[in-house]
């Protein structure tokens, strides 16, 4: 299968394992102390047993997150959606979830003790209204689904947010992406958004790179060159350790 004992690393996760070991070089633990909860991945939406609505999210951005976190000294927290990939650190607490109810009950169960949450995950915006319990047969004529809208877990965070928490979002745009990324960080009371946008080559999903722009509640923001998902994590885990400095 795909899983357990034998399955081989993929093979950038090789490549790390190996860059690290030659290179010696050791992880800061400057998040020790700090508990991080992190969303990971898509959401499944059910239609019927065999079929969803899903989306392209791979979950490696927030994975990347996780693990890097874990090695900076937090205590994390990930709740990933269906994914092939899995965290390679081993004190991370890992929660599979399927649709976007199970995200919210999940990561709404955890906000609480959480000093910061980091929401990285492709989160459905709709789900069908009626879920049937055996497969739809394929019939003469259309088929029809009527949707309705998931809970916002994100604007649900801002809402319960303490002046003590961070909260993270991310944005994948496809136009004019500036401007909805901020308005996105204003509506849900976020802390700071990471952009990235599919207009940009290497970024977005099914990608091991990523080009991404930070926008904070100061009215600050910070470009960066495509690199690495692994060291765009870090470069995310910097920026909102420097923002939380101010808190």
């Amino acid at each position: 299968g795909l899983h357990g004992a034998g399955r081989m690393a993929e093979p950038e996760d090789i490549v790390a394992f190996i860059e690290d070991f030659f290179n010696k070089k050791e992880s800061p633990k400057d998040l020790t102390g700090k508990t991080l909860l992190i969303s990971a991945g898509p959401t499944y939406e059910a239609i019927d047993p065999v079929r969803f609505i899903g989306n392209r999210s791979t979950g490696r951005m927030g994975i990347e997150l996780a693990n890097e976190a874990a090695k900076r000294g937090a205590k994390v927290s990930l709740v990933l959606g269906p994914s092939s990939l899995r965290p390679t650190e081993s004190n991370i607490d890992l929660v599979q979830v399927k649709s976007a109810q199970d995200m919210l009950e999940a990561i709404e169960s955890r906000w609480p003790a959480t000093d910061w949450c980091i929401m990285a995950a492709a989160v459905a915006d709709y789900t069908p209204v009626l879920v049937s319990d055996k497969k739809i047969k394929k019939k003469a004529g259309e088929l029809k689904l009527e949707l309705k809208r998931t809970v916002d877990i994100i604007a649900t965070l801002g809402k319960q947010k303490s002046p003590k928490q961070l909260l993270v979002g991310f944005a994948l745009e496809t136009n004019d992406a500036v401007k909805h990324a901020k308005s996105k960080l204003e509506r849900k009371n976020l802390d700071m958004i990471v952009l990235n946008s599919l207009a940009d080559k290497g970024a977005g999903f099914k990608h091991n790179t990523n080009k991404i722009t930070i926008f904070d509640s100061n009215n600050k923001e910070q470009q960066f060159e495509l690199k690495t998902k692994r060291e765009v994590a870090n470069d995310v885990l910097d920026y909102a350790l420097e923002l939380s400095a101010d808190h």
